[in-house]
């Protein structure tokens, strides 16, 4: 059983963390997971993940989704040095559920907002790829917890979208993409959206505004209004 500190260990020459583990359930073995047993989540390692991409080859070669690219090309070789099978969320139709992949390996739970809240990383987690390991992981269990949400009275994320775009009635897309568009969501185009960046969980993870900017960029362009 391997350890998942060894994984983590080589993710990180790579600009990557461990996210967490789960063990697949026996329905869930078949197709191209047939043959797995566990899967480990790979995110960004915060500034030093997001300086080893601005580094990168794809990140200057004006080619399309210079991000994906490179997640793709550090995660395959992951894979290959641990001998593990690489899954992407930007993979699909069908996509990998990495929603609810990130509930079962870590203490993650739905936001006000609708995002994954972690009681660190606050909303700053993200997930640029997955390994399947044929063989099962010694990961710790997840310790029961509660949202930090549960605690946090004032709620600041639901009041500082410019546009109301969160409501119980769920993500506005559109309105948050006007307003990007707009002048009037310079703010958020280029530091980030102000509702994630108004929690106050994982402060410390907040994007710098470069980075921030690249995902708003990425974002429009995938729901720029007609």
């Amino acid at each position: 059983m391997r350890a998942l500190e060894t994984i983590a260990a080589a993710a990180e020459v790579h600009g990557l963390v461990v996210h967490g583990a789960f063990d697949l359930h026996d329905d869930e073995r078949r197709g191209e997971l047939a043959g797995a047993a566990s899967v480990a989540l790979l995110g960004l390692a915060d500034r030093r993940g997001w300086a080893a991409f601005t580094a990168s080859p794809e990140a200057v070669d004006g080619a399309a989704d210079p991000l994906d690219r490179w997640s793709r090309r550090v995660v395959d070789r992951l894979a290959a040095e641990l001998g593990a099978r690489a899954l992407y969320p930007f993979e699909g139709p069908p996509y990998w559920p990495f929603q609810r992949w990130a509930r079962r390996a870590a203490p993650m739970y739905v936001s006000p907002l609708g995002l994954l809240i972690h009681e660190e990383d606050g909303l700053w987690r993200g997930y640029r790829g997955a390994l399947a390991f044929a063989e099962r992981l010694a990961a710790p269990p997840i310790e029961a917890a509660t949202s930090p949400c549960e605690t946090c009275r004032a709620r600041p994320c639901l009041s500082a979208c410019p546009v109301g775009a969160f409501t119980d009635a769920g993500y506005d897309v559109a309105a948050c993409a006007a307003h990007l568009s707009d002048p009037a969501g310079r703010d958020c185009m280029e530091r980030g959206c102000l509702a994630r960046r108004a929690c106050p969980v994982g402060a410390k993870h907040t994007q710098e505004p470069h980075e921030a900017a690249f995902h708003m960029q990425a974002f429009l362009a995938a729901h720029r209004p007609a």
